[in-house]
């Protein structure tokens, strides 16, 4: 069985600590922080670019290149407002203070040096439907192909509705064929609402080599090293998550599973 489900190991402080060393991959790396009032964070960058994302509550955050002041507006992510973000380049370092108990996303990859430190500004982040029907998602783009912020990393977030599917229909990102296909790793961030509910996230190749469903709780990681990776929200609970991926080349390409064709054909 691939060790794709990944538990908080603890309740505040850092919860989640992901590297490609630990993952088996080469690209994407994520760390999630939960902390207090009044606790602090530090981490230094390395050879990775860093977006920093308030998924709740709010920190006054520094790193070398200034002091960003106090980011974060959203106290609940379910509220669907357009997080506060910040990106920082590789070789440099960032401290946060909670101003109020919080969630920090550290989503990473290799940095080029290609983009200095900035602002995400939250106003230009729009929620932006998906999909149709019983596959009808929500998306809050933070920093896609569209938005060149980055120098490898890709990182939206995504609210599903309860009963609903989304990163639906499977497909997969698996290859380095641009145009046709591109090789990106990816973590999906998952939480709930209500926070004791679940979700189901199956992860799975075509030949079958890799297939596993799992059931996410309020607070998983799960990883996506290849394959398709649909999720589905029961009746009764609204699923959150917020997705990594980086890859030789900084562009989103997939191809569809063969089951799922017709309805990309279809819907077109």
């Amino acid at each position: 069985m691939a060790d794709l489900l990944k538990k908080p190991f603890g309740h505040h402080g850092k919860v989640h600590q992901i590297t490609p060393a630990t993952a088996g991959w080469r690209y994407v790396g994520f760390s999630l922080y939960r902390l207090r009032k009044g606790e602090s964070a530090t981490e230094h960058t390395g050879t990775n670019e860093v977006m920093l994302v308030m998924v709740e509550g709010k920190a006054h955050i520094t790193s070398r290149e200034r002091d960003w002041g106090v980011l974060g507006e959203r106290m609940d992510v379910f509220e669907k407002t357009a997080p506060h973000c910040l990106y920082l380049p590789n070789d440099s370092h960032w401290t946060a203070v909670a101003e109020t108990d919080c969630v920090i996303a550290v989503c990473m990859a290799p940095g080029k040096g290609e983009h200095e430190a900035h602002r995400i500004d939250h106003t230009a982040i729009s929620l932006t439907e998906r999909g149709a029907g019983s596959n009808t998602r929500y998306i809050n783009n933070i920093a896609m192909e569209a938005e060149d912020y980055c120098d490898s990393l890709l990182v939206t977030e995504v609210f599903t509705p309860a009963g609903h599917w989304s990163s639906y229909p499977s497909h997969r990102h698996d290859e380095d064929d641009f145009p046709r296909i591109t090789y990106l790793e990816e973590t999906y961030y998952h939480r709930l609402n209500p926070a004791n509910g679940f979700g189901i996230q199956r992860v799975y190749t075509d030949d079958g080599q890799l297939d596993e469903t799992m059931a996410v709780a309020d607070g998983d990681v799960v990883l996506v090293p290849r394959g398709h990776h649909p999720c589905a929200a029961p009746y009764g609970f609204e699923m959150y998550y917020l997705n990594v991926m980086a890859g030789p080349l900084r562009k989103w390409r997939f191809v569809a599973a063969d089951e799922v064709q017709w309805i990309l054909d279809r819907d077109s």
